[in-house]
């Protein structure tokens, strides 16, 4: 029997990782646990304090929201929306995009702001019955994103 089901790849795909920085603190809590556990047994401490600095780093990259474009529907974490109500998206970098996540974030928008990723995409909602006004992604690489998005709503 053949498969009737199209495979569908998406456009654009992009986990928001932790930045390098943040696995390195976390990486410390290895030694830090080890020396903790030194008086009972330093074997036992240093491969308790190895197995939950992994355990940590784990679950920060696992719990990392996920940025996808597919055919036709927009995804950012566990949100989505349907290409066919996104406006023309806006991808920003440097000081424009550090202004887009401070002082010009909107209230009435949706918002996917991750630390040490600096670029952003604000993506206008045009559709009449949601509250959402725009779409305020934040990406590594914004002008791919920006393009997914526009090849999705065509």
């Amino acid at each position: 029997m053949q498969n009737t089901i199209p495979a569908t790849r998406p456009r654009y795909r992009e986990r928001l990782a932790p930045s390098l920085w943040l696995l390195v603190s976390a990486a410390v809590l290895a030694p830090m646990i080890a020396l903790t556990l030194v008086p009972l047994n330093s074997a036992f401490g240093l491969v308790i304090g190895i197995a939950v600095a992994l355990a940590v780093i784990g679950l920060l990259v696992a719990a990392s929201p996920v940025v996808s474009v597919g055919d036709t529907t927009l995804r950012a974490g566990r949100a989505h929306i349907d290409a066919r109500w996104l406006g023309e998206p806006v991808a920003l970098t440097g000081e424009d995009a550090k202004q887009a996540r401070g002082p010009g974030l909107s209230a009435s928008g949706w918002h996917l702001i991750r630390g040490g990723v600096d670029g952003i995409v604000i993506v206008p909602n045009t559709d009449p019955d949601d509250p959402v006004t725009s779409w305020t992604i934040s990406t590594r690489t914004p002008d791919r994103l920006a393009a997914a998005i526009r090849r999705a709503g065509d």
